[in-house]
């Protein structure tokens, strides 16, 4: 089966069901995210991250300078 006959049967599936199969997409291909965003995520799950009001109007750290 090609990639245009996949696609037309997901075109027939119901709408829950469409949603699981593109749910199933994203979940096994991040190739359509952003490195940068990645490591982002990754940063904020750490903790690393800082609100923008402080980012625009606080001086930062001298080891960030």
């Amino acid at each position: 089966m090609n990639a245009a006959e996949v696609i037309e049967q997901i075109k027939g599936l119901p709408p829950a069901e469409r949603a699981q199969v593109a749910r199933f997409v994203m979940e096994q291909d991040d190739s359509w995210i952003p490195d940068e965003f990645k490591e982002a995520m990754k940063d904020a799950e750490a903790g690393r991250f800082v609100d923008m009001e402080t980012a625009l109007h606080e001086t930062p750290p001298p080891r960030l300078q």
